[in-house]
């Protein structure tokens, strides 16, 4: 399997949603699981066949947290990289085409979000920006067409 790229801070957040899913997560749903069997008859059970997918749910989302911390790769400061960009900094571009400036955090895939302008190495956008320096205009060659950006600030 790949190594997967986080950030320390989105380590911490897997491991604390890990805690939260084998302690509190596990035991809510075991409770609504007894609370279910107590109504009566399992095979029309609602309640019961919810929590049962619920129970799914959480074991398969601890199973794939546990995959990626054990191949997780945390994103350390490189000062070979100083002054261009790499993963974990955030980086204020200005989009030509759309005449609007735009900052992004450059992320490993697991952390990408895009409501929060967080974006993979490993994207259109990420991959053109990786290596590059404050000053540079940069092509991304992206599903929707060619585009250009001008890297205006790299911070951490």
């Amino acid at each position: 399997m790949n190594k997967e790229i986080l950030t320390q801070e989105g380590k911490d957040r897997l491991e604390e949603e890990l805690v939260e899913l084998k302690t509190n997560a596990r035991k809510e749903v075991a409770q609504q699981i007894k609370e279910a069997r107590a109504l009566g008859d399992l095979s029309e059970n609602a309640e019961y066949h919810a929590a049962k997918d619920r129970q799914g749910e959480i074991e398969d989302r601890i199973t794939e947290i546990e995959n990626i911390l054990r191949n997780a790769e945390v994103i350390e400061e490189d000062s070979s990289m100083e002054g261009r960009v790499s993963p974990g900094q955030t980086v204020t571009v200005y989009d030509e085409e759309m005449e609007e400036e735009i900052s992004y955090k450059i992320v490993g895939s697991t952390e990408a979000d895009p409501g929060k302008n967080w974006i993979s190495n490993e994207s259109p956008v990420g991959a053109a920006l990786l290596g590059r320096q404050e000053g540079e205009t940069v092509t991304v060659m992206a599903p929707g067409g060619e585009f250009s950006l001008k890297i205006l600030r790299i911070a951490q």
